[in-house]
């Protein structure tokens, strides 16, 4: 049912914690595929022993071109997006069937909640050495959150048809920060109005492993920093703010009661949007070297 798309840059030893636990704790019809840059330790023969697809670049590709490259592998109907340190809870895939039949279309995007590394806090090993798998099976079903509003984050669920209307993510917010939001801005634009964070649905954490490890490797490409590179980016792109869009678009992280209308456009609204669209002609005056990036 799900083409499960994993990024990794010579992550190993957190990659084969989350490959064993979706063989382990899935019930469906699902297929692992994983986008392996650069490969430098013992990764792809792990994969080959283990029958698990893969994509590959000799070079670091970021986040973004993994997920396309990898993308063009998958024989599944939904796309699902999951980094290399996630471990995934029993019965997460039954759980995202039923609500995939609940709603009963595909123009939806659903994400899972993160445990110890977000929304619920917990502690069951912060690496992968000391991770006690039994003590968080026994006891991960008594952390909950509750189903919540417009989550930007993996590990995310669309249709593979929706995936393709929009072009996959995209690559110019390389390594990979700020794309989230990207995805979902060109999703809102295709009409999408259901982006929802299921509670139920639970993967632990063990804190952006991988993307400390583009980072790592990318310093020299990052100017000011990733985050700042990728708000940029976003502004330049949507002339808005990533901030703005969650907050008035996705009205991210309050309760899921149901699907998105567009934002109520009060004083407070055009107030932000006024700042945006401030920053946004700062942004053309004092970084043309960036263009349009639409």
């Amino acid at each position: 049912m799900f083409s499960i798309l994993i990024p990794t840059l010579n992550n190993l030893n957190y990659l084969k914690i989350c490959i064993n636990s979706i063989k382990k704790n899935s019930l469906l019809n699902n297929e692992i595929i994983v986008h392996v840059s650069e490969g430098a330790d013992d990764t792809i023969n792990y994969l080959n022993k283990n029958n698990i697809k893969y994509s590959f670049t000799e070079y670091n590709s970021g986040i973004c071109e993994g997920l396309n490259k990898a993308k063009k592998l998958s024989s599944k109907d939904y796309v699902l997006y999951a980094h290399d340190d996630f471990y995934f809870c029993p019965e997460w895939d039954s759980i995202l069937k039923k609500e995939i039949h609940n709603i009963g279309h595909n123009n939806f995007y659903l994400s899972g909640t993160m445990m110890h590394k977000g929304q619920i806090k917990c502690n069951y090993g912060d690496n992968y050495e000391d991770f006690n798998e039994i003590e968080f099976l026994n006891n991960y079903k008594n952390y909950n959150y509750f189903n919540f509003q417009g989550s930007t984050w993996a590990p995310s669920v669309v249709h593979k048809d929706l995936w393709d209307r929009v072009g996959g993510l995209s690559e110019e917010f390389f390594p990979g920060s700020g794309s989230d939001p990207d995805f979902n801005m060109k999703l809102w634009n295709k009409g999408v109005r259901i982006f929802k964070g299921l509670n139920d649905f639970k993967v632990y954490h063990f804190g952006s492993k991988v993307l400390r490890n583009y980072e790592k490797n990318n310093i020299s490409n990052l100017k000011k920093g990733h985050g700042s590179k990728s708000s940029k980016i976003f502004l330049l792109k949507w002339g808005i703010s990533i901030k703005f869009f969650k907050k008035y678009y996705l009205k991210s992280n309050l309760e899921y009661k149901e699907p998105l209308n567009n934002p109520k456009k009060n004083i407070l609204y055009f107030f932000d949007l006024i700042k945006c669209k401030l920053n946004y002609l700062y942004l053309i005056l004092l970084y043309k070297k960036y263009g349009k990036t639409k």
